[in-house]
């Protein structure tokens, strides 16, 4: 029997809208929504530069501070 931890769940991925150096929306979620909100975000601003990198369990700002 298999338990439910023992089955690998996919990694959240990391959606991030940029304008310039500033981060103007940012979305944490499962893969498929992720390609989702980027693919909408993607329509909405064209000209902006948009990344989609897996999400870390330690959040890098929070490292900082």
């Amino acid at each position: 029997m298999t338990a439910l931890t023992d089955i690998p769940r996919p990694a959240a991925r990391r959606v991030r809208v940029w304008f310039g150096e500033h981060v103007i929306a940012d979305y944490t979620g499962e893969p498929a929504d992720a390609l989702r909100y980027q693919a909408g975000m993607t329509r909405r601003f064209a000209s902006l530069r948009i990344t989609i990198e897996p999400y870390a369990a330690v959040d890098e700002d929070a490292a900082d501070s």
